[in-house]
């Protein structure tokens, strides 16, 4: 058996992908070339790799590719030539993300960032699916295939406009039950944390709005349309500025973990291994 690191490529980037065409197309073949190349690779391994068995294969290609692409780092003597796809949950991109990339940046200019912003459930879905190297999330989630890092905590605050009829008062659950409230959307970490906190009080919000910006649920609790929950991080210049003012509760527990998440297949790689620094992240001896 001869199966070739080019063949791997093939299979990983369409399984990837979703498309053969779009995945000839980021590893520099044409089409009919890389459909040759996986059927060639299909035929010695006498199975097709996109059934339930030949998914399995793919988080051992895909650590086959990391390793041989850090032997070549190695031989070079550096990491200036990583190439990493991020992905990161809306708060933790619009306030923590920026300082790590400037940091990484800094040490290896040379080094190639691709960046997406998703909520925390898509964030999951892409480290699982290989579409993605590595995540950051603010909120719970789950995957058997997902590695979990311990980074930061962060703080969610209910608030209100300073006009908002709740603003004077001293807050109650019932209080919370009657108000009418401007939400992220469900899968956001953000969503997840505030509705386990309400759901613990026993409070059902009465949701008016689901949005999927910090900034257009600010918007709107400052225009009165009701009230919001975000983390401290996206209320801290409008707390100062006076625009939007916090709600006491201490009834609630919104504390949260914000964490690093990676395929348990994918290689600690010197691009991720950098990226994780960047971060001031120290993995775990079981990582």
């Amino acid at each position: 058996m001869k199966i070739t690191l080019r063949q791997l490529q093939v299979f990983v980037a369409i399984a990837t992908q979703g498309h053969a065409s779009r995945a000839a197309d980021t590893i520099g073949m044409t089409q009919s070339a890389a459909s040759m190349a996986l059927a060639d690779l299909e035929r010695q391994l006498g199975s097709q790799l996109f059934n339930r068995a030949g998914r399995q294969l793919l988080g051992q290609a895909v650590e086959v590719l990391d390793r041989v692409a850090a032997i070549e780092a190695a031989a070079r003597g550096d990491t200036i030539g990583f190439d990493l796809h991020l992905g990161y949950s809306v708060t933790i991109g619009n306030h923590l993300i920026p300082h790590i990339i400037a940091r990484l940046k800094q040490r290896f200019p040379k080094a190639q960032l691709r960046l997406s912003r998703l909520n925390t459930e898509h964030v999951f879905e892409q480290v699982e699916h290989y579409k993605i190297d590595l995540g950051f999330v603010e909120g719970p989630g789950d995957s058997r295939m997902v590695r979990r890092i311990p980074w930061k905590t962060d703080q969610l605050v209910i608030f209100c406009a300073p006009d908002h009829p709740l603003a004077q008062l001293t807050i109650t659950p019932e209080h919370l039950s009657a108000a009418e409230w401007i939400m992220r959307e469900p899968g956001s970490g953000t969503r997840e944390v505030m509705a386990h906190a309400l759901h613990t009080s026993d409070i059902t919000p009465n949701i008016a709005f689901e949005l999927e910006q910090p900034e257009a649920i600010r918007r709107c609790v400052r225009a009165g349309l009701g009230i919001g929950c975000l983390s401290e991080l996206e209320l801290e210049e409008a707390f100062r500025a006076g625009t939007l003012i916090p709600l006491a509760t201490p009834f609630l527990d919104m504390k949260r973990n914000l964490d690093v998440i990676i395929h348990r297949n994918k290689a600690l790689t010197g691009g991720v291994s950098a990226l994780l620094e960047a971060a001031d992240i120290r993995l775990p001896p079981s990582v």
